[in-house]
């Protein structure tokens, strides 16, 4: 299934808050459709599902590549969950957002995409790559590239800079200086319910 490009605002009234898909805010509390405002009690699959719609929206993936991480997290000795979110919290897209770079995940895959981004000094346009503690993340020494960073520098997405990573407001240079902790990771989700989600297709 490919990436979700239609309303986002929809998708936040039905999952609840997704910091890395959009700032605005729902002006109705209640999920969208006919039966929005029916409360219903949630099977327990309905659960696991929700959350890992959650994780797949938020982080912008489709079905298959969130199906491989979770694969690739069980390879590696340790809480499947928790190596499941650092996962996809390193991936540059993420980085770059939470950097401030880009108000949105999106966002900062279209600024990856367009060659805006530079790791280690060389031009990386691949959301998906997997930033390493000494990565040094900066902006293209252009001047439409410097001027769309500053500007969404003034209206970063969210406002705390989390442990593992350093910026640079002046040389628009940002440091990965180690994995991220669980408790920065911004999205309200439980990731337990997403390992068990896949633990019957996987």
């Amino acid at each position: 299934m490919a990436r979700y490009r239609g309303p986002r605002l929809r998708i936040v009234r039905r999952l609840g808050d997704l910091p890395g898909l959009t700032r605005k805010s729902p002006r109705r509390a209640y999920p969208p459709g006919q039966h929005g405002q029916a409360r219903k009690k949630k099977s327990e699959y309905a659960v696991r599902l929700e959350e890992k719609q959650k994780l797949r929206m938020n982080y912008g993936l489709s079905e298959k590549q969130l199906r491989r991480y979770v694969q690739k997290a069980r390879r590696v000795t340790g809480s499947t969950g928790q190596v499941l979110l650092q996962l996809l919290e390193m991936r540059l897209d993420n980085t770059v957002f939470r950097l401030g770079m880009a108000p949105t995940i999106p966002g900062a895959r279209q600024l990856v995409n367009h060659g805006h981004v530079t790791v280690n000094g060389r031009v990386v346009s691949i959301p998906s790559y997997q930033c390493k503690p000494g990565d040094v993340i900066g902006v293209r020494n252009r001047d439409g590239s410097r001027k769309l960073v500053e500007a969404n520098l003034q209206y970063p997405g969210l406002a705390n800079l989390p442990s593992h990573l350093e910026f640079d407001k002046n040389t628009l240079v940002g440091k990965v200086n180690g994995v991220v902790q669980r408790e920065w990771v911004a999205l309200q989700v439980n990731e337990l319910l997403v390992v068990e989600y896949y633990s019957r297709l996987v």
